[in-house]
Parts: C-alpha cells; structure tokens; sequence
C-alpha cells in the first residue's frame, strides 16, 4: 500500500463521523519496539487513519527499523523520518534524559527505581533488564514532555509496554496498550502482563480471544478496561482480482514472516504431497526471516524443489501483485494474533486455507469463508488445498464469502473510527 492509497483508505472514515461524532480528539505519543516494520504494516495504517481524523498522533520506536529509507515506501519513509528513535541518541541521550528525570522529577524517578527492583527481585537479569527499560522510559516520557504528550498508547504488551509500564509510574502519563496475541500470553508473569493491566487506563484486545487471556491474567475488576476491536484493512485498496477458472499451475501463495511459528515447512510437505498425487501446483513464499535458510534446504531435499519459489521480503506497494497472481492463500501458523495478510488475501477473493488456533476463527468461519484446519496437521492441508484445486465453485463461494466477512468486520475504516472513538472518550489529555 502506497502513500496515496494509505491517505486516500482513510478519507472516508473522516467524512463519516464529520460533525462532531467523536469527542474532542487527544494528543498521542504511540511506541513500537520497531517502527515501521513490515511485519507490522498495521500499525502504520492505523497511525495514519488516526491522523487523518484529526488526532495529534507522534510515534516512538526503541529500535531503527530494519531497512534504509531507500527499501521503504514513500509513507513509510515519511514515518520514519518523524519518528523519535531512541537507540539513535545513543548512551548520551540515555545519560541525559537520566539526569534530567533525576533533577526534575526525583519523586518520579525514585518510584522508578523502586518499580525496577520490585519487579526484577533477586534475578539479576530481570533486573538488567528492567533497569534499561526504566532508562528508556526516562528518554520516552521526556521525549513526551517536550512534545506536550500526555498519554501513551504501546502496540504489543511485551518490551515496549514494560517501557510504557515505568513511564507511567515515574511521569504519571496515561497509558494503554493494543494487545495482540498469542506471544505476549506465553510468560505472562515474566512480561508483567498482570502489572500492566492494573496500571493501564484501557487495553485494546484485537480480538475475542486476546482479551480472554487478559482476563485470564487479570482479577475480574480490571475486565472492564478491556475492549475488542479487530484491526482491518482497506476494501477498495484491496479489491477482488480476476479469476482463473483452469490454473496451471494452482498457486498457492503465503505471505509472512519466515518463522517457525508460521508453519511454513509443514506447507512445503503438504505441497510435495499434492505434487506426488500428480497435480500440478506451485507454493510461492513471500517474506523473510530467520527460518530462510533452513526452508531453503527443505524445499533442495523434496521431491519436487521447483514447486517451492521464494519470493523474499516484499513491500506494501507490490505485495497486491503476488495476491493477483494467487488461487489459494494458505497460512497453517502455530501461533497467531488474527492475520492481516488472510484479512488482505480475502478481501482480494482469494480462497484461505488455515489454522484453527486463538484469533483466527473469529475471522475465518470454516467451510464459509475459508477453511480451516487443526495446527500441525499436514494431512488436513493437503485436503483442504486438493478440495480447492479440484472445486472451482467452492473457491469461487468461498473468496466472496471472504470478501464479504472483512468488509463487514475488518473494514479498516470502520474499526479505526471504534478506535478512535475509544481513545478520545479515555486517553488522558
């Protein structure tokens, strides 16, 4: 997704609710552990939807993003440059945002300390830790004074919310968080998960699932905090692509980080099996990661390796070519929040293929608009992907079932105005 279509995808939602439907809209700071990144290319969307409906929104990032301005789009590029980094300052702007808490906020700054300690106890290395997140809180909250911010809202309740966590507690900034599952619930204690739920303001859960877990790590009168609102995508910039009613060969395509959570090396088995049935089928994967490598030398040892095409790291402004391209998307994670990219490859009418896990059939209703299969099962892949290769009716019902399921509840517009209604009535000013 381009500048234009990013600008362009929130327009509308800002002509709906003219007139004064939303109170009056705060001044944020948001704080990503990396930004922009694309393996979070959701969170730029939402940046800028919120910007164009008229909130004041800075960002944050601890670490550089991954790529030159250069490997950027435009958009990205642009956020890049306006956002503060905090690696970037280096010891110095450590050193000084330090001093500076100290010599203006000794209160604040002693109750940091004392957060610190009690939460790292006697580990040592929680408590290393904890003291660099303290001191990245010290350059995030000055950061915030200097900018006239007095409310912090953090993408992830991992690092960055424990960040968060001390610049509420040394600053007294409001604070609250969009969590996203499932990594963050893995080590819910050693990420201060309970912690943070007592601390935040409110807490946007992405979905059902997610803020069953934080209730689960939480008593009963903090639930309240706790509000659902599914991240989205834009309709009219992801629109349906032409049909191919006799692919040959059947693509399936994966879009994502090249991690063993992704499942990926179970979609290269599934695919070697439905090419040993003598179909005719092509797995492109899209993105990159630390599992490259050793996908690479999976795909070398089967059967047939020139079924298997890596396609590397893609930006947002070509990724809707390799959707275009696709008869079948297929994603059979472990571990997963609720996928943008299955909410992307629907909205395209391209038939999905699954996991049943957390999220994702709060999105996906089996047999209506895509299908799903258990986790880890490679046997159910194949069947679901023969069942696609063999139905051209049935992918044809199921894409536009997709379709129709993200425009009635993963319409970017739409969820960023419940968004940005729900920080405009609690976000601090």
């Amino acid at each position: 997704m381009n500048e234009g279509e990013l600008k362009s995808g929130t327009a509308t939602a800002s002509d709906s609710i003219a007139g004064g439907a939303l109170p009056a809209r705060p001044s944020l700071a948001y704080l990503v552990s990396t930004y922009p990144t694309l393996s979070m290319t959701f969170v730029l969307r939402e940046v800028l939807a919120l910007r164009t409906l008229g909130f004041r929104i800075e960002t944050a990032s601890i670490n550089p993003p991954e790529r030159t301005l250069e490997n950027m789009t435009s958009a990205e590029a642009a956020e890049a440059q306006r956002t503060y980094c905090l690696k970037r300052h280096g010891i110095a702007g450590a050193l000084g945002a330090d001093f500076r808490t100290l010599m203006t906020n000794f209160p604040g700054y002693l109750r940091g300390m004392v957060l610190a300690l009690r939460l790292g106890g006697f580990d040592l290395r929680r408590l290393f830790f904890n003291l660099m997140y303290l001191t990245e809180a010290f350059m995030v909250g000055q950061w915030m004074k200097r900018n006239g911010l007095r409310h912090l809202h953090v993408h992830l309740a991992s690092q960055a919310a424990t960040v968060g966590l001390f610049v509420r507690e040394v600053f007294g900034f409001g604070y609250s968080m969009t969590v996203h599952g499932p990594d963050e619930f893995y080590d819910a204690a050693g990420k201060y998960l309970p912690e943070k739920a007592a601390a935040a303001d409110f807490i946007i859960c992405i979905s059902s699932f997610a803020r069953s877990q934080m209730m689960l790590q939480s008593p009963y009168t903090h639930w309240q905090k706790f509000e659902v609102i599914p991240l989205g995508i834009d309709p009219e910039v992801f629109t349906p692509r032409a049909q191919n009613p006799g692919p040959d060969p059947f693509e399936v395509l994966c879009v994502g980080r090249l991690t063993p959570a992704k499942g990926q090396h179970l979609l290269i088995d599934a695919v070697n099996e439905l090419s040993r049935q003598g179909r005719s089928v092509r797995l492109r994967l899209v993105g990159g990661g630390p599992d490259d490598a050793t996908l690479r030398q999976h795909a070398a040892r089967i059967d047939y390796p020139e079924r298997i095409v890596f396609s590397g790291a893609v930006n947002q402004d070509r990724i809707r070519d390799f959707y275009a391209a696709a008869d079948a998307f297929c994603l059979p994670s472990f571990a997963e929040g609720v996928p943008v990219v299955l909410m992307e490859a629907m909205a395209m009418e391209i038939p999905c293929v699954t996991t049943r896990i957390t999220g994702i059939p709060e999105l996906i209703r089996d047999g209506i608009d895509g299908l799903l299969v258990a986790p880890s099962d490679v046997t159910g892949l194949v069947q679901a992907l023969a069942r696609l290769m063999e139905d051209t009716k049935l992918r044809a019902r199921i894409g536009k079932a997709g379709r129709t399921r993200v425009e009635t509840h993963y319409d970017l517009r739409q969820n960023v105005q419940r968004l940005a209604t729900a920080l405009a009535e609690r976000a601090r000013r």
